[in-house]
């Protein structure tokens, strides 16, 4: 027996010996491929980019994965529980792997062999940081392997609350949101601080396959997990059993928050700012680099930015008539399902999309869109209303060019249209189209270039081509104050004295003749009235006398071009631009001639804090100091180009407030304080703008076709885009006190004759105060800049009744 007993002793060694010995070739083998798990010290998931406004408002949110990085002490201990309640109970007390949980595993997959089921695991939350690190998802013993021997590892070199921290900032929650604190603000648009019990729980319940407990595919499957970890929680002391039983109780109360724009209105901002982060930084920084972006937006200024652009587009375009159904749909039966299918413009809320349901001599009836539940369902409730014929009688002049005399010309059953619905009348609604005119507007900070707001179209979701900063167009005549500014930055006066009359330019064996709007000239003209009434043949004859040569390098310095040819149709802003770039030259004029940089962006910083990039480049040495100590007073140092004379600057804003007085945007543009601006209407209506400013503030806008056409005779800039620039500024200054262009110290008021450009005489009843630099003034005798060269002495006289009183007043060398 004991030989017997010796010789099995001797053969269980041996297999003993033979099975380690083929374990530790194994696990050498294993250990050989492990990864270095020290990559973890140097964690840097990808993060969520948010862009706020410039009053903190989040805008958007930028992400291939939606997370944001949460150190572990700001994770609430109650939060922290529902995730060790539902994964790894023993976290705090187990060296990585959990032996209980194991052989638990081990016996429950013994007794599920042969059964087809998925074999149970038991992965503690560091194998899971293990696996989610550092391996693949391979369900192979060889990945436990390796993921025992590394958690093991890792317990060794990280403490459990960094391990904890790791997990909790890794993890998928589903709804592209990864991290504790992503999938808080996914699931329940609150911050982790702000989970109740019930809601802590679902978050930790999504781990075991967020799929699985879908709140919408598999609303009662994701309660019964939710309950779950709040039974587990009330098991280790987490919760009382009275937290836990009220917890339970409670519904789900998902309510999901989609990337992309936030903030109501700013969907054109957002991608702007878009754009030039990944213009300047790379997909990758914007995506995944957790950027912390600080804008120039201003919520309430974008807001009436958006409205007095959608109202003036709206205005156009329904009085050019009704274009048809936007669809149309069978409404036999049920036609909610029909309509709900058709995509509304989301950015447009005031709008409702409804199907005519029928029609007759005074209105319609219509059937407005259901809306769709959370799991995109459409709601069983079906809400009918009326267009009375008032509320659309603009879509009487149909898109043929018939007229239509009741609705039911207009209607038939099955159109869907767009209508909004009147306040004061319940059940009513107004008829409402999208327009085919667009436009944009940019509102700027003249003093730093800051832009406050921003408008591409009336609608993103219509299109998102930006027409504030992508649509090239011609600016007309609102480039004309550049041409003047030029001109007064070289010896030219407000009161210099330009012939108004036609004139033949030939070129290359081709005639050109410019014409002034409406076809009319008026002789000899002050600068003043040229741009006022904006003279098209004084303009090109004072580009001719000044050089276009000059003019360009004047458009270069302001930024409307970056490389102007300089030819003289350009001087009639013949060359495409964008309304960025005129508000940003219109801002150095308004500023008295600093050069500024357009920005959308004031602050950058990385993930963890440091700024990267900032628009205020401005230098304050002193102003950090610790004490006072009687020294100077800190000035900031303004190191920014001065490109215009600030003499010149007010001058040529003095000229264009005639504009608004008197001018082509007279009785359109309505302000309590001084406001100075410019239209600018294009050949064949095809664009029509107005950029103008307060001393605080600096406006443009555009309005046209995107595929240029004739807007109709009449829509100039002073009839379309002024009352635009004029609504959005009444609401833009409303409570802010006015403020008044001030002239640069040494410059001189002198009295005018507005006809002549000469001192005026006691008595004269036509004059206007205007502003002359130290050194010069009215002129003494009555001269006219390109008057020698285009028209005889005599047909100056005959033409002109200024030319002949000043000769009858003793005008010698008017010629």
């Amino acid at each position: 027996m004991i030989r017997l007993i010796g010789y099995f002793f001797g053969i269980g060694t041996v297999l003993f010996l033979g099975a380690a010995a083929v374990a530790a070739i194994y696990l050498n083998s294993v250990m050989k491929d492990l990864p270095d798990y020290e990559v973890l010290a140097k964690y840097e998931p990808p993060v969520t980019t948010r862009v706020h406004a410039s009053d903190g408002q989040l805008i958007a949110e930028y992400a291939r994965e939606r997370r944001l990085f949460l150190p572990i002490q700001a994770i609430p201990d109650r939060v922290k529980a529902a995730f060790l309640s539902a994964e790894d109970k023993n976290f705090y007390n187990h060296p990585g792997l959990d032996i209980q949980g194991l052989a638990r595993a081990v016996v429950i997959n013994l007794q599920n062999l042969g059964t087809g089921r998925r074999p149970v695991g038991a992965s503690t939350i560091t194998q899971q940081v293990a696996k989610n690190f550092l391996l693949t998802r391979d369900q192979t013993y060889t990945r436990k392997a390796k993921e025992a021997i590394l958690s093991l590892r890792i317990e060794q070199a990280y403490s459990k609350d960094r391990i904890l921290e790791l997990y909790l900032n890794e993890m998928f929650f589903g709804f592209n949101s990864y991290g504790i604190a992503g999938a808080a603000l996914t699931y329940f648009d609150k911050s982790v601080t702000e989970l109740s019990l019930d809601e802590a729980a679902y978050l930790a319940a999504l781990l075991k396959g967020p799929a699985n407990y879908h709140p919408f595919r598999h609303p009662d499957a994701a309660i019964e997990r939710r309950n779950w970890v709040i039974d587990r929680m009330v098991e280790n002391g987490y919760a009382t059993k009275e937290e836990g039983e009220k917890a339970k109780a409670k519904p789900l109360g998902v309510h999901i928050r989609y990337g992309g724009s936030h903030l109501f209105a700013s969907d054109y901002f957002a991608e702007e700012v878009r754009r030039q982060i990944i213009a300047e930084y790379g997909e990758k920084a914007l995506y995944e680099g957790g950027l912390s972006v600080r804008t120039s937006l201003d919520p309430k200024l974008q807001i009436y930015a958006r409205k007095a652009l959608q109202d003036g587009l709206i205005d156009y375009d329904e009085k050019r008539g009704f274009h048809g159904p936007i669809d149309q749909i069978n409404i036999a039966g049920d036609w909610g399902p029909a309509l709900s299918e058709v995509t509304p413009m989301r950015d447009v809320p005031e709008w409702s999309l409804a199907v005519v349901l029928a029609t007759d001599n005074e209105g319609a009836d219509i059937g407005i869109r259901p809306p769709k539940d959370a799991a995109g369902k459409v709601e069983a409730a079906r809400d009918r209303g009326r267009i009375d014929a008032d509320d659309m009688k603009w879509a009487y002049r149909l898109k043929d060019g018939k007229k239509a005399k009741s609705p039911n010309d207009v209607f038939k059953a099955g159109d869907v249209v767009y209508v909004e619905k009147i306040a004061d009348k319940d059940g009513q609604y107004r008829l409402r189209q999208p327009p085919e005119v667009q436009g944009g507007l940019v509102a700027m900070d003249p003093k730093t270039g800051r832009v406050l707001a921003m408008v591409g179209g009336f609608s993103y979701a219509q299109s998102e081509f930006n027409r504030a900063t992508q649509a090239m167009r011609q600016p007309g005549s609102s480039f004309k104050p550049f041409v003047y500014a030029a001109a007064l930055d070289n010896g030219y006066t407000p009161a210099s004295v330009v012939l108004d009359a036609p004139i033949e330019i030939v070129s290359g064996g081709e005639v050109w003749r410019p014409k002034n709007y409406g076809g009319e000239s008026a002789g000899p003209s002050t600068l003043r009235l040229g741009i006022e009434k904006s003279r098209n043949l004084m303009t090109v004859r004072l580009a001719n006398d000044l050089g276009m040569n000059t003019v360009a390098e004047y458009a270069e310095r302001f930024g409307i071009y970056d490389h102007m040819p300089p030819l003289l149709a350009m001087s009639l802003g013949s060359g495409e631009t964008t309304v960025m770039r005129m508000v940003a030259g219109y801002s150095v004029i308004a500023n008295g001639g600093k050069q500024i940089k357009p920005t959308l962006i004031d602050r950058i910083q990385d993930r963890y804090g440091k700024t990267i990039f900032k628009h205020e480049d401005r230098v304050c040495d002193g102003c950090n100091v610790a004490e006072w100590n009687g020294q100077e007073e800190p000035e900031l140092i303004d190191s920014r180009e001065q490109v215009l004379d600030p003499m010149t600057a007010y001058q040529i804003t003095s000229i264009m407030q005639g504009v608004v007085q008197r001018g082509t945007a007279a009785g359109r543009v309505k302000l309590d304080r001084d406001v100075a601006g410019k239209t600018g209407t294009t050949n064949d209506e095809k664009d029509a703008w107005f950029v103008g400013f307060t001393p605080d503030l600096v406006t443009g806008v555009y309005i046209g076709f995107d595929t240029p056409r004739k807007m109709g005779r009449g829509a100039t800039g002073g009839h379309l885009a002024a009352p635009v620039f004029n609504e959005f500024m009444q609401k833009a200054e409303e409570g802010v006190p006015p403020s008044k262009f001030i002239a640069p110290k040494g410059m001189k008021l002198i009295r005018i004759n507005r006809k002549t450009g000469m001192e005026a005489a006691e008595g004269d009843s036509d004059t206007i105060v205007e502003a002359f630099k130290p050194g010069t003034g009215p002129a003494d005798v009555f001269s006219v800049i390109g008057m020698d060269e285009y028209m005889a002495p005599e047909e100056i006289l005959r033409t002109s009744p200024q030319a002949s009183d000043a000769v009858n007043n003793g005008g010698n060398g008017l010629f």
